[in-house]
Order: structure tokens, then C-alpha cells, then sequence
């Protein structure tokens, strides 16, 4: 309950109903000028514009979620890491969750490595080392 809807209690010690007569006033959401948020935009308006001021309009902007693709991508320094504890030698990059591989780090061995993107640093590194860079749909 807002500080201005309160009760004077210090003048009225041993008072049954405060001043208000019957005891049965003051008792519901109808005293507080209605429940919640209602009555923000006319009786308790100076409410609003002091404790609220944010309630009422937008801000910003929603970016539409069929408008979000996130491609997940991988490094050829993890590549060539994962290539080397497993001692594989062809890779299929989308069992691993990924779609792109991206050019950053080094590949030290020749390895088939498929993948849905490639960056096309990613595909000089790749055949520089003997391997190769096989796109799949």
C-alpha cells in the first residue's frame, strides 16, 4: 500500500475504527482504490510517474526468433587436437555438433575433415598439410 493511503494510528490509540465508522471500511482491495496495477493511469497516476516512470511503453527491439540462425564452429587447432587423442584420420565435423570450421591454429597431420562450411583460409591450411576439405549438405 502506497505512504500516502496510510493511517494516521498516532492520534487515534484505543480507537476501534480509527475514524473511519464501520469496522468492516477499510478492509478491502476497494480501500486501496483498486487491486495491483489497477488505476495507474487515473487515480494513482502521480504514483506511477513517481515510483514508475518505466511502466507505460518500449524500449528496444526484439530480434524475431526465426531470424536467428547460430552456426557453431571449430578451430583447426581443436581438430587437429581431437585427431591426435583419437588417431583419426577423416573427420565428419557435424558428429561433433559443429557445421564451420574456421581457419585459427595450425594442422600439423593430412586429415579428411567433412564439414557443411569451411572458411576458405580453413581450406588452404587444410591442403597445405596434405589433406582435405570435403562440403557436405
Amino acid at each position: 500500500m502506497p505512504a500516502r493511503f496510510k493511517k494516521r494510528v498516532k492520534k487515534m490509540r484505543g480507537s476501534k475504527t480509527h475514524g473511519w465508522g464501520s469496522k468492516k471500511k477499510h478492509r478491502g482491495g476497494g480501500s486501496r482504490g483498486g487491486k495491483g496495477k489497477a488505476g495507474l493511469m487515473k487515480h494513482k497516476k502521480s504514483w506511477m510517474i513517481k515510483y514508475e516512470p518505466d511502466h507505460f511503453g518500449k524500449i528496444g527491439f526484439k530480434v524475431p526468433v526465426h531470424a536467428k540462425k547460430e552456426i557453431k564452429a571449430i578451430t583447426l587447432r581443436d581438430i587437429d587436437v581431437l585427431a591426435k587423442k583419437s588417431n583419426l584420420k577423416e573427420i565428419n565435423v557435424t558428429e561433433f555438433g559443429f557445421q564451420k570450421v574456421i581457419s585459427s591454429g595450425k594442422i600439423t597431420q593430412p586429415l579428411k575433415i567433412k564439414a557443411k562450411y569451411f572458411v576458405e583460409k580453413a581450406k588452404e591450411k587444410i591442403s597445405k598439410a596434405g589433406g582435405e576439405a570435403i562440403v557436405i549438405q
